[in-house]
């Protein structure tokens, strides 16, 4: 399967959710890194995003992470994550050890987010309200993404730009992220029209 070269220029709309989740319901973690916890629960984001066209690659996404930490540095690993495009799953992989998974995705932007993604299972639905209210800020965003590729730990950093905005968000969670289920998210933010690049991965 042919995917594009590191890094990924990419651009779209982006509807994130931050949720506290008990550390022992979560999925396994790459060797070397831990959650990052609150009073036993660990910080988890997780996302749908539309890579519009006049990016690197357009294509849906839905993801869950964790924020973790490697000794003193903090980042993020993806602990599930589904795209509905097979070069994107491919690169995902191979580039930087993200376990991308294809899923069927339904999204409307207007007026306000509903998405939708399934395997076969309903993995997620949610929907993001206030889309048109509050304040909006500039975001810009250097993180890295920490994942296991060929039995080490892989590097990729992140950055983005745009402005996001506080939101209103509600999620149903099953399939892959049923691990979710129990629980609600206590931060959704709108990031409209954002840029990114992921990549290259540090070697």
């Amino acid at each position: 399967m042919d995917y594009p070269a590191e890094p990924w220029d990419l651009r779209g709309h982006g509807y994130v959710s931050a949720w506290l989740v008990p550390v022992s319901a979560l999925p396994p973690l790459p060797e070397g890194v831990r959650p990052v916890s609150v009073f036993g629960r660990a910080v988890v984001g997780t996302a749908f995003v539309d890579y519009l066209p006049g990016g690197l690659l357009p294509y849906h996404e839905l993801l869950a992470a964790v924020v973790v930490r490697q000794g003193v540095r903090v980042g993020l690993t993806i602990t599930d994550i589904w795209v509905d495009s097979p070069a994107s799953r491919a690169g995902g992989r191979e580039l930087w050890g993200i376990p991308k998974e294809l899923a069927e995705f339904s999204l409307s932007h207007e007026p306000s987010f509903t998405g939708t993604a399934s395997d076969g299972t309903v993995l997620a639905d949610a929907r993001v309200a206030g889309l048109s209210r509050g304040l909006k800020l500039p975001f810009p965003v250097r993180g890295t993404v920490l994942q296991e590729l060929g039995g080490a730990l892989a590097r990729t950093p992140i950055r983005a730009r745009g402005t996001i905005h506080l939101a209103m968000g509600t999620w149903r969670t099953g399939g892959g992220l049923k691990w979710l289920s129990a629980y609600r998210p206590f931060l959704t933010v709108a990031a409209r029209n954002f840029q990114l690049r992921f990549g290259p991965r540090r070697r």
